[in-house]
């Protein structure tokens, strides 16, 4: 059975949060603070991590600088509705997703689903040719399809769609982007994704441009339009 931990010092939210998700035939571990998360991170093996940013005795962001020191078990941060930099930041600090309070129990299950099925180890081999959906990257020919119809990239836009389609459904914050696709030292340059995710939708035409999101001030996300 996967096993998901769940952690929320709101014991409301963390009813509903094990209630729906056991429903769904997940075995949920459930934890009121950062420290029994940690706990229970350091001796049990759970398959994903549902984690409130706002906890009462230790920075959800901490929590997962600290995890990503040794696991990469895929965690999906809860965050209050203004706390925008927070996201980003917990994105960066190794979060594979996000969600904003409120949320939808459906919402939460597809974010789930879409991290346990890209869940991996480090030592994973690059795969030569990268899919989400109707899209194909091969990588060593440094071609692109979508449907069976070639798309002509730029090696940037390339760099940038690349990036995304190894990462299905998650969210890549712009640094994470810029820093991929441009390299060190241009944090700030975030004009340059959106030209360049401009020129991505145009190429990919009117059903695939739908593939590229904007999540605004924090990055973006490719997804399968099958899986909507």
């Amino acid at each position: 059975m996967t096993t998901i931990l769940v952690v929320d010092d709101e014991p409301a939210i963390l009813r509903t949060l094990k209630a729906g998700l056991t429903a769904r035939g997940y075995d949920v571990i459930s934890a009121a603070t950062g420290r029994q998360a940690l706990n229970v991170l350091t001796t049990q093996i759970p398959d994903a991590v549902v984690l409130d940013l706002g906890l009462g005795d230790m920075d959800g962001v901490d929590i997962c600088r600290a995890v990503r020191s040794w696991s990469e078990v895929p965690i999906i941060v809860l965050s209050a509705e203004d706390s925008e930099h927070r996201k980003v930041v917990a994105l960066d600090e190794g979060a594979n997703d996000y969600i904003t309070k409120p949320f939808s129990m459906p919402e939460l299950l597809a974010r789930v689903r879409v991290a346990l099925r890209r869940r991996g180890g480090p030592g994973e081999e690059e795969e030569l040719v990268l899919a989400c959906g109707p899209l194909h990257i091969d990588l060593a020919r440094h071609a692109v399809t979508l449907d069976g119809r070639p798309v002509d990239l730029t090696p940037k836009e390339f760099a940038m769609l690349a990036a995304l389609t190894r990462h299905p459904g998650r969210v890549l914050t712009h640094r994470t982007l810029l820093h991929e696709v441009w390299g060190p030292g241009y944090d700030t340059e975030t004009h340059y994704l959106r030209v360049y995710a401009s020129q991505i939708r145009k190429k990919l035409g009117a059903d695939g441009a739908r593939m590229l999101v904007s999540e605004p001030g924090i990055g973006y996300r490719l997804i399968d339009p099958t899986e909507e």
